[in-house]
């Protein structure tokens, strides 16, 4: 069984798992979720770390070299570093990666240069600390500005990612850009979804991967574009002379669908095959009635084989019609 590979019938074969430590956040950002919060769930209906461990071997020994842990914000749960000490023995994982907020991060960055972490995702949506206050609708701007300076610094690979919201912080793009001047790091600018609790929100303007390009262009001029790695979600630049580089992710346009290989799983075991379907199995239920090792293996490869073609598929294909409202930090950021 060992030898199986997780390919879907377009021939894609799935390497990167995106797996949500927790539903739980420390900041209230306006894309993710509604003021008052979400609904979290209860702990014993979350995966245990020993249930995770187990996903993630299970998933390697199918080809799975990439694992990505998000939340909500994984340093909000106890005991997150132990965990990663233990992945960090799963020799048949390349990376481990980490996406965060970094409000809470700074006191185990030292501690994360020693394990087989390779990138960490900070999610910063304003330079200025009043933008920054309103879009999270926590005062924490000082210690994650504090927190991307430690990380810059550091042997970990930094990106910053910078959910482009119109009318809200589209008048900083320019001002990220000018932060990869001088330090050695990504910036990726990410079209808004809608996962925020509610649904799409209504703008003025829709600040697509073609606007945000556009708007780089007006303020800055030699762009060099870089080679992107075939399963690469984003499209990468740099500004000659600059000494870190940038990309655009459209999201939400999905135009990066056709060489996708990732799933995702939920804090709570919902498996989904894009981030736009509403879920097709929960891998806990399976695992706490005792299946073995060789039944979840087939699991994944019969139902990665349907993986749908693109994102627009995926929605379509939705159980339920209202549209897409989840909350972001309930999916796994």
């Amino acid at each position: 069984m060992a030898t199986n590979k997780l390919i879907d019938s377009f021939g894609r074969e799935i390497t990167y798992l995106r797996l949500s430590i927790t539903d739980r956040c420390n900041l209230r950002c306006q894309y993710c979720m509604p003021a008052e919060g979400i609904d979290i769930v209860k702990k014993t209906e979350l995966l245990t770390y020993k249930e995770m461990y187990r996903i993630i071997r299970i998933l390697s020994e199918l080809g799975v070299n990439k694992v990505r842990l998000t939340g909500g914000e994984p340093f909000v749960r106890k005991e997150f570093m132990t965990f990663l000490e233990k992945l960090n023995f799963n020799k048949n994982l390349k990376e481990i990666n980490i996406t965060t907020n970094g409000a809470l991060i700074s006191k185990h960055i030292n501690s994360l240069e020693k394990l087989n972490v390779k990138n960490i995702n900070l999610s910063i949506d304003s330079l200025n600390a009043e933008n920054f206050k309103k879009i999270t609708r926590r005062d924490v701007f000082s210690q994650v500005y504090n927190t991307l300076e430690v990380l810059e610094k550091s042997d970990l690979n930094l990106k910053l990612n910078v959910v482009v919201q119109s009318g809200i912080n589209t008048n900083e793009i320019k001002d990220f850009i000018l932060l990869t001047k001088h330090k050695n790091l990504s910036v990726r600018f990410i079209e808004e979804m809608p996962f925020n609790g509610k649904g799409q929100r209504k703008t003025l303007e829709n600040w697509n991967y073609n606007r945000i390009l556009q708007d780089i262009n007006d303020n800055y001029t030699n762009i060099i574009k870089l080679n992107n790695s075939k399963s690469s979600t984003s499209k990468n630049f740099k500004i000659e002379g600059f000494k870190g580089n940038f990309g655009i992710i459209p999201a939400f346009t999905r135009t990066i669908c056709k060489d996708c290989n990732r799933i995702r799983i939920t804090a709570t075991g919902l498996f989904k095959n894009c981030l736009f379907d509403d879920g097709v199995f929960n891998i806990r239920d399976f695992i706490r009635k005792g299946v073995s090792d060789d039944e979840i293996k087939q699991l994944f490869i019969d139902t990665i084989a349907k993986k749908p073609k693109n994102g627009f598929i995926a929605e379509a294909n939705r159980k339920s019609q209202k549209g897409v409202s989840e909350s972001m930090s309930t999916i796994g950021g």
